[in-house]
């Protein structure tokens, strides 16, 4: 799965980029020095406040430099010191000097304690983090953790970090405390945690957590891109059966994820074999439709595909009745649930929907999931009921891949 641009960079430059407004917010209120004459000499006032212009003109090295002009100033006070080391700092991360700001910034965080330190250390972290001093960004990433600042810059910068140091354990175990207790706390997860637990696990090689976890981005936030992995996953998750796989390819299709010429192709031949030419001919159709059936060299394999769809719907249709007559007089809990499904491909929603109803009421079915699975495509095809089917759905079990596939059909976009 690919995450563009790439998980750790769209991770770092958020939490770098935050951070970086964080420091301009904290040292805005030094900026108007005039306001503070009375407690800063003249000498040192007029170069800061000088600074203080440059630096609204967008003027920061020149900013910087009156910085260093207020510094020189001898007998400076603690507070011309603590005036003049935020005015450098907000200066020295506008003029993209990392190394002067983290200077000036560590001595402020010197003379600071509690939220105060909490905000210069993560101000520390994230200069250190733009010089690609890891260790050092990581080592003030939990002094700003220890002083009480958790927050959502500085958790993104944590995470980024462990990202770059390759610790990806620690990433997955992160991730995952915190999409326990989104889910504990009856929320959704966020997107970003699960996106990293899910690289994690992937690079990790847990691929049960990774299709997992999928899953769950698929639940909580369903996007193309996140269909697309998950489905090209699950035929190969531990347990699934093949006679999934045309189920599979339905959620494809439903999602805008079939895009291929063989994908078609073997929809609709899936589809056939499951004796459900009617779907079988709607596929080849959309592939008609879509460009990517009725050219190039195989136009005529297309071709014959489309014919032989054609004559099994209409002896489909001459014997649907007669079938269905059959099923209810034979009372067969399975014929008539398979009899049922196919009428509702062909349809005839509401007739078929009544005998699938029928078939699981009477119970003494080989697959029982299976059945409630069909049951519950049935009804979401009638438009009629689809509070009932998300319900049917969801009661589907086992672990064979029915559960799965019900899952699924209860967050897709309706047709």
């Amino acid at each position: 799965m690919t995450y563009p641009p790439s998980l750790s960079f769209r991770s770092r430059s958020r939490a770098l980029g935050l951070a970086f407004a964080v420091v301009l917010a904290a040292l805005a209120a030094l900026l108007p020095i005039t306001a503070q004459a009375q407690t800063v000499r003249a000498e040192v006032g007029k170069p800061l406040q000088a600074a203080s212009e440059l630096l609204r003109a967008g003027k920061a090295k020149e900013a910087l430099a009156k910085v260093r002009e207020a510094e020189a100033v001898g007998g400076l006070t603690a507070h011309e010191r603590q005036t003049i080391d935020g005015m450098k700092a907000a200066a020295a991360q506008r003029a993209g000097d990392h190394a002067t700001a983290i200077q000036a910034l560590e001595a402020l965080a010197g003379r600071a304690s509690g939220a105060q330190l909490g905000s210069y250390a993560e101000q520390i972290a994230s200069a250190y983090a733009q010089l690609r001093n890891n260790a050092k960004a990581s080592e003030w990433v939990q002094k700003a953790v220890a002083a009480g600042n958790n927050g959502p810059t500085v958790r993104q910068l944590q995470q980024y970090l462990q990202s770059a140091s390759g610790d990806y354990n620690a990433i997955a175990r992160d991730a995952a405390a915190a999409v326990a207790a989104a889910e504990s706390a009856g929320r959704r997860p966020d997107e970003g945690d699960l996106l990293r637990l899910a690289d994690a696990q992937q690079r990790l090689g847990q691929t049960a957590g990774y299709v997992n976890t999928l899953e769950k981005l698929l639940l909580n936030h369903p996007k193309k891109d996140y269909w697309s992995a998950y489905l090209g996953r699950l035929p190969r998750k531990s347990g699934f059966s093949p006679r999934y796989e045309l189920d599979v390819m339905r959620l494809r299709l439903a999602t805008g994820t079939l895009a291929k010429t063989e994908e078609y192709m073997e929809m609709a031949q899936l589809a056939l074999q499951a004796e459900l030419p009617f779907e079988a001919k709607r596929i080849v159709e959309q592939g008609y439709k879509a460009g990517l059936l009725g050219t190039g060299a195989e136009a005529s394999r297309h071709q014959r595909l489309r014919d032989l769809a054609d004559k099994q719907v209409a002896e489909a249709a001459a014997n649907m009745a007669r079938q269905a007559a059959e099923a209810v007089a034979e009372k067969n809990s399975d014929n008539l649930v398979k009899v049922g499904y196919a009428m509702v491909s062909a349809g005839e929603v509401d007739k078929g929907l009544a005998l699938i109803q029928q078939g699981v009421a009477k119970g003494g079915l080989k697959r029982p999931d299976e059945a409630r699975l069909r049951l519950g495509m049935a009804q979401l095809q009638s438009g009629k009921a689809r509070a009932q089917a998300v319900q049917t759905l969801r009661g589907v079990k086992g672990a064979d891949g029915a559960a799965e596939i019900a899952r699924l059909w209860t967050i897709v976009p309706a047709q």
